[in-house]
């Protein structure tokens, strides 16, 4: 039987790296990404390594809802994967509004990633067993902690908006793991550590994604980025691809990967149940999860 894998955000860095891993690892590769030149490349890199099956490349902005449930709708259409990756990440250094006007860091890094999975839980569990892998942060020891609504109170600055939505996304995925247990349905989150990305590359070098008191040292601060993003995608992927196919997370859930690729303590924080429960009525509340894809 055909295994099918899907990863957002496939078609370039962490994510693309993590595709060819699961490509190798048997399954058949769906990447998901914006720009379809991108996903050409991407389907060539990974069908050059000659796996059992061609990988298949699916057009979506994550950054709006009504993209996110065509793309579950089109993937139900296919069967159900036996894994979902959700890799995509954004930071932006000045504050944006995506397509359904919610801010964009929250939108993309979590509201993306919790409404594709929701919408295809069904499937996930109809099919189990299946794993979902939510891809995580360090950033997250950075953020906010309150989620009474998309943007916590002070200033934006990118990076720290951007752990704040990462930790709410680790904190759903938590609860998702408790909530799925016995169905079959294993849910982790991988944490890549750093690695040479565009958003490394890019994003992270404007001292505008850091508060005031970090912009004051940011000399410091770029140097400690530095050292924390310059390693090659290919190692960063690991931890996605170890918790999406390892035999060791059998019958297991809600493990945290950890950027050596192996199971981590979770991040104190996302464990308290209070934390989740507002995450859990925000996104229910910002996107609706009105009718399951099958």
């Amino acid at each position: 039987m055909v295994r099918r894998a899907v990863v957002t955000a496939g078609t370039a860095g962490i994510g693309l790296e993590t595709a060819v891993g699961l490509a190798a690892a048997g399954f058949q590769v769906t990447v998901v990404g914006r720009d379809a030149g991108r996903g050409a490349r991407a389907v060539e890199r990974i069908d050059g390594a000659a796996p059992a099956h061609r990988a298949r490349f699916l057009a979506a902005d994550l950054a709006s809802l009504g993209a996110v449930r065509a793309l579950a709708g089109r993937i139900a259409a296919e069967g159900p994967p036996a894994v979902l990756v959700n890799n995509v990440g954004a930071m932006f250094p000045d504050r944006l509004d995506s397509v359904d006007g919610i801010e964009a860091s929250f939108a993309v890094n979590h509201l993306s990633p919790y409404l594709l999975t929701e919408l295809l839980l069904p499937m996930l569990v109809d099919g189990a067993p299946s794993r979902v892998v939510n891809v995580t942060s360090g950033s997250i020891r950075t953020a906010k902690r309150v989620f009474d609504a998309v943007e916590p109170p002070g200033g934006y600055y990118g990076f720290h908006w951007y752990g704040r939505a990462k930790l709410a996304n680790l904190a759903y995925t938590l609860d998702l793991a408790r909530r799925l247990d016995g169905t079959g349905v294993s849910v982790f989150a991988a944490d890549p550590g750093g690695a040479a990305t565009d958003m490394t590359d890019g994003t992270m070098r404007d001292p505008r994604i850091v508060s005031p008191g970090l912009r004051l040292l940011w000399p410091l601060v770029r140097r400690v980025f530095d050292r924390a993003t310059s390693g090659p995608a290919s190692v960063a992927a690991k931890p996605s691809v170890f918790a999406a196919t390892d035999a060791s997370l059998e019958g297991r859930t809600g493990v945290v990967v950890g950027p050596a690729a192996r199971p981590v303590p979770p991040f104190g924080p996302a464990t308290d149940p209070r934390v989740a429960a507002a995450v859990l009525r925000l996104s229910r509340e910002l996107a609706p999860v009105d009718e399951p894809a099958r």
